[in-house]
Parts: C-alpha cells; sequence; structure tokens
C-alpha cells in the first residue's frame, strides 16, 4: 500500500511539473508560513495554478513576486470538496514584494490547488514574474 501511495504521489508530481508548476508536498503541520508552491507567470497566459498536495489545510494565504512586477486581479481557491472561495486582490505587485495576508473563510479545509489571474506588467527586460504561495498553519 505504502509504494501505491508513493507511485500515486510521484506521478501527481510528475504530471504538475509538466504543467511547468513546482508544487511542493506537504508533510507537517507544524504552525507558521510554508512555501506551498511556486509558478512563472507567462506574458501568454492570464491565468495560473498551484496544485497543493499533502498536509494542505490553512488559514491563511499569500503570493510572493519576484523578478520583474505583475498585476494579481484575483485569487480562486479550489477546496478538495469542490468549494470555491474567490478573493478580490486587485494589487499590482513590484518584483519582490507580496499580497496581503488573505485569511481563508473555511480554514479546515483541504485546499486542492490555488488559481490566480493577472496580467504582467511592462519591464525592460521582458522577464517573467516568478510567482510563490504560501499558506499559513
Amino acid at each position: 500500500m505504502k509504494k501505491l501511495t508513493l507511485v500515486a504521489v510521484m506521478l501527481c508530481m510528475a504530471f504538475a511539473a509538466a504543467l511547468a508548476q513546482e508544487p511542493a508536498v506537504m508533510f507537517s503541520n507544524k504552525p507558521g508560513w510554508h512555501k506551498i508552491g511556486e509558478v512563472k507567470a507567462d506574458f501568454k497566459m492570464e491565468n495560473e495554478s498551484i496544485s497543493v498536495l499533502g498536509a494542505d489545510k490553512f488559514k491563511s494565504i499569500l503570493l510572493k513576486v519576484t523578478d520583474a512586477p505583475i498585476n494579481i486581479a484575483d485569487i480562486e481557491v479550489i477546496y478538495e470538496s469542490g468549494d470555491k472561495e474567490k478573493i478580490n486582490v486587485k494589487n499590482e505587485l513590484k518584483a519582490n514584494a507580496e499580497t496581503r495576508v488573505i485569511d481563508l473563510k473555511t480554514p479546515n479545509q483541504e485546499i486542492k490547488k490555488v488559481v490566480f489571474t493577472y496580467k504582467t506588467l511592462p519591464n525592460s527586460k521582458a522577464d517573467k514574474a516568478h510567482v510563490e504561495l504560501y499558506g499559513l498553519k
């Protein structure tokens, strides 16, 4: 059974990597902030998603941005139950900035993935924003 679970986790990780994201598998339920995953915001897309695997119950989330500016319009948290929580962010972030701490309405539910809608902002190097998702347990 353990081998089957390990194979399933590895397949999920390989599939997620193919989608150009780097999810973190959460093994810890210790209190504090945990990096959940990261993605490069592509100039061609307007939505990106970060899958959440493992110990995936969080009270709050936030996005940190590096490498280039980005305008985050909203975030949608999709729970394992199928419930969704849409959060209006409307925040223009410069490189090395982060969104406000976003308290989740249902912190006892497991998060399946977080989708954010954005617009890349012009920059002199045509750099892509590197977006990291953090969760507070």
